[in-house]
């Protein structure tokens, strides 16, 4: 099978440019995940980020999630699990508004830390979705627009702890599932693996790599692309040694934003109906582990007449 893409982008704006954009190209077409390295986020920023996550968990998360294991009875399962993950999580908004001041429980330096991380993921996310519109023949900035709606895009991050699982036969650390919005970014455990993705009916590790970010598209990319990027199933398989750290950030479409294939990609035949990214994500809600493909027959379904936005 062939090798999960790492790119390197240190030499994006150089001689190798043609290169980096093409294994781009590749890995969006073929794979629907990538691993960045060099990516401009420095390394020491990631190792403060990596360090206050690990200690905000063993402070105010771990005992929680003991009390939820004891609370289920999942020490001792002797049935698959197939309605909970093995997860510790926290969501922070940041776009359109921000949630941070609200969350309980998060040391200052950790806020703080946090909101420039943010900031750092976003421009990358904006980034990448110019190579991408690159890649596709689309001006740049098509993308961007896309997603913005009326107030912008949506933008935020689930903080995941994976701690070591005594039954992970028993229980997913996360279930399959693809991702509903546009692209996923994702710093994660550069010792503890676990992460998965579907690739021609097969399981394949996501290798943790140490100060990368891995890249993956969502179905609203599908969408816009008219199925020439496809968002991918994947899943998270809990381990019985180490805790897993995930930080994923998601940078969606702004909720009243109309989504719909990108005129230019159409070569005959529109695949995908033309949907509020607010209305899909209200279906996801209920089917996140279920097929894609039936929640969109389901927007095909009560499609109207929404007005195309030229963008």
């Amino acid at each position: 099978m062939a090798t999960f893409p790492v790119i390197n982008l240190e030499k994006l704006n150089g001689e190798e440019r043609a290169t980096i954009m093409e294994q781009i190209k590749d890995a969006c077409e073929n794979w629907g995940f990538f691993e960045l390295l060099n990516h401009g986020i420095p390394h020491e920023f990631l190792d403060t980020v990596e360090r206050l996550t690990k200690e905000h968990y063993k402070k105010c998360m771990e005992q929680r999630f003991k009390e939820l294991v004891a609370s289920k009875a999942l020490e001792g399962l002797q049935a698959e699990v197939t309605d909970m993950d093995w997860e510790s999580t926290f969501f922070l908004r940041h776009l359109p508004e921000s949630n941070m001041a609200e969350i309980p429980d998060l040391a200052h330096e950790y806020r703080k830390v946090m909101k420039e991380f943010a900031l750092k993921l976003e421009k990358l996310a904006e980034e990448l979705l110019d190579l991408l519109c690159e890649n596709l023949g689309l001006e740049k900035g098509y993308l961007k627009k896309a997603f913005h709606g009326t107030r912008g895009p949506t933008f935020g991050t689930k903080v995941s702890n994976y701690p070591p699982c005594p039954k992970p036969d028993k229980i997913k650390g996360l279930r399959a599932h693809t991702d509903a919005g546009g692209i996923i970014l994702l710093f994660q455990d550069a010792q503890v693996s676990g992460l998965q993705l579907l690739k021609d009916g097969q399981w394949v590790d996501v290798p943790p790599m140490r100060h990368s970010i891995v890249i993956n598209l969502g179905d609203q990319l599908e969408v816009i692309t008219n199925g020439k990027y496809k968002s991918v199933e994947h899943r998270v398989i809990a381990q019985t040694n180490g805790a897993r750290m995930s930080i994923a950030s998601f940078y969606n479409p702004g909720s009243d934003a109309i989504i719909h294939q990108a005129p230019a990609l159409v070569e005959s035949k529109q695949l995908y109906p033309k949907f509020v990214f607010e209305d899909y994500m209200k279906l996801y809600a209920g089917l996140k582990f279920q097929a894609k493909e039936p929640r969109f027959q389901a927007m095909k379904a009560r499609e109207t007449t929404l007005p195309i936005a030229t963008a």
